[in-house]
């Protein structure tokens, strides 16, 4: 993904960026301030190094004084909104880390988060002073503006996608739960999705405290509840039984086991790494009650150095009466991705019922 953004930054964007900047302030060199954007390797540079030389440059061709050329960008601001703009909160990041400009900082995170994000720039914040900036935090949590309130969120999970981890946070993470209680019922989907990323994010650390959180919230208001059931993925996942229970997922019951019979099949047994195959999957749940299923595959992918490592890939998701025949089919595609590279070997592929493999295949790729 980052190698296709990072394309937004040509040189006609950056040009057009300099034009708006001279409007606002005569004195800004445009034709300057791009090419040394654009010289000393630029072309090798992804998306966040590309973002922090925009930051660094523009430092050297605003005002010297960070208060003046703070407000050039804020005259600017409006007409610069969405993702290519997030080196606005990132020249607060590199600029505006000075205890003395706090105030004018979260003033300007603020202000740009509105129009871009400023989810990554608060977070060097939060290393240097914990306590102050998540006291900074929960005021944007009562926040009018539903983005505000989402970088209250999202600005503190421990563990942002692209972001800089936050150890102290996956270590302890209390300080995040005032600002989680405060955003559980908040009225943008936007900001809910925020908050249930968090919770997934202290999920990996810390289950035992996001299952507890998840018992004491779930069923007081049903924009909480989807709060609860997008947390808890990671947990699902995982089979967690109190997770598993809490969500009405069937499992043994006395000895009986929840699934009677179960076959997995693919096809074709042996292709090439770019390849795909068929998997066709059949099983029949035990006689009696009403049973809620999560049916995934799973398969052990192979690693560089010849150790395997599982992976799901949710099916279905639904409740079927006792002794239901359930069957269906699904397209595996074996190209490499920028995500997951294939290496040859015989993969086993496992069918996964509410976190029991009941049946298995094995496919072997070749280079």
């Amino acid at each position: 993904m980052a190698e296709a953004l990072k394309a937004i930054y040509d040189k006609d964007f950056l040009l057009e960026f300099g034009e708006k900047v001279e409007s606002a302030y005569p004195a800004f060199q445009t034709k300057g301030f791009v090419a040394d954007i654009m010289g000393d390797a630029w072309e090798e540079l992804e998306l966040k190094a590309r973002i922090r030389r925009i930051s660094v440059v523009l430092g050297k061709y605003l005002p010297s004084s960070y208060q003046a050329a703070l407000e050039v960008l804020f005259k600017i601001d409006e007409q610069c909104t969405g993702f290519p703009y997030m080196f606005f909160p990132d020249f607060v990041e590199v600029h505006g880390q000075d205890p003395g400009d706090w105030e004018l900082s979260m003033r300007a995170l603020e202000r740009f988060t509105k129009r871009s994000t400023s989810e990554f720039a608060v977070r060097p914040f939060i290393m240097r002073d914990p306590q102050r900036m998540m006291n900074q935090m929960l005021a944007w949590s009562k926040h009018p503006d539903e983005h505000v309130r989402r970088l209250a969120s999202e600005g503190c999970r421990p563990r942002l996608p692209w972001g800089q981890a936050l150890t102290v946070f996956k270590k302890d993470p209390s300080p995040v739960f005032p600002i989680l209680e405060q955003l559980k019922e908040d009225s943008s989907l936007y900001v809910r999705k925020s908050v249930a990323n968090n919770l997934n994010d202290i999920a990996k650390d810390h289950p035992a405290i996001v299952i507890q959180l998840a018992k004491r919230w779930l069923g007081n208001h049903a924009d909480t509840d989807w709060i609860v059931r997008h947390a808890c993925r990671t947990l699902i996942r995982k089979a967690e039984p109190e997770i598993m229970k809490l969500f009405g997922y069937s499992g043994t019951n006395e000895g009986n086991p929840l699934v009677s019979s179960a076959k997995l099949s693919v096809e074709p047994q042996m292709l090439v790494i770019g390849g795909s195959s068929m998997l066709r999957y059949e099983l029949c749940v035990r006689q009696g009650a009403e049973a809620r299923l999560r049916i995934e595959y799973g398969i052990y992918f192979v690693k560089a150095g010849g150790q395997t490592s599982r992976k799901l890939f949710l099916l279905k998701d639904k409740t079927v009466p006792g002794g239901a025949f359930v069957s269906g089919e699904r397209k595996h595609n074996w190209a490499d991705l920028t995500t997951r590279r294939h290496y040859p070997g015989e993969h086993r592929m496992v069918l996964v019922v509410n976190g029991e493999e009941v049946a298995e295949a094995i496919l072997v790729l070749n280079a």
